[in-house]
């Protein structure tokens, strides 16, 4: 994906529908059944999805930082975060398997609503240079994290996050447009 502000507006626009969309004709059962390919229901999957895009809330002010920092401070917190890589995904799937409780069916569209809209924001107040800063990254956490990531691809991240996941999920359609 080219980390555009369109491409990413677009982007989030349609992880929106697509949420809602799965949300409005999935049944309880639906929602509880195993996804495909992890150990999340697809209810939990769902708030993993939306998660994604509330980790960029904390990233964005972090790339910031190390984006003013020498390129060594970054290199080596990037460092240290991968030797925590095996803490990290229990937290990350126990984390998720919790929240769902709470942004379950009835709260995770809006929840992903207003974090979207609170993104698009400030991705509008960005500049050229302020979407080209960047930081290295803990690239054993997800498979979309790079070694290097600029301001740009971390709005990006949430897009291919959710869309990776959502072909996990044991639903029926939901893709939208």
């Amino acid at each position: 994906m080219t980390a555009t502000p369109g491409t990413i507006h677009h982007g989030y626009g349609r992880n929106c529908r697509e949420l809602e969309l799965w949300l409005a004709a999935a049944s309880d059962a639906d929602l509880r059944r195993r996804s495909a390919g992890t150990r999340w229901t697809n209810e939990e999957l769902l708030f993993h999805m939306v998660f994604g895009y509330m980790v960029v809330q904390a990233l964005l002010p972090l790339v910031r930082i190390f984006a003013a920092l020498p390129a060594p401070f970054s290199r080596g917190f990037a460092r240290i975060l991968n030797a925590g890589t095996a803490p990290f995904d229990v937290v990350n799937y126990l984390g998720s398997k919790a929240a769902a409780r709470v942004f379950n069916r009835k709260r995770m569209a809006a929840k992903l609503r207003r974090v979207t809209r609170s993104l698009e924001r400030r991705l509008e107040g960005e500049s050229v240079a302020s979407m080209a800063r960047g930081m290295s990254f803990p690239d054993r956490w997800d498979p979309f994290f790079t070694p290097w990531m600029s301001v740009a691809d971390v709005y990006a991240y949430p897009i291919l996050h959710f869309d990776f996941h959502a072909a996990q999920l044991s639903l029926g359609p939901g893709r939208a447009t």
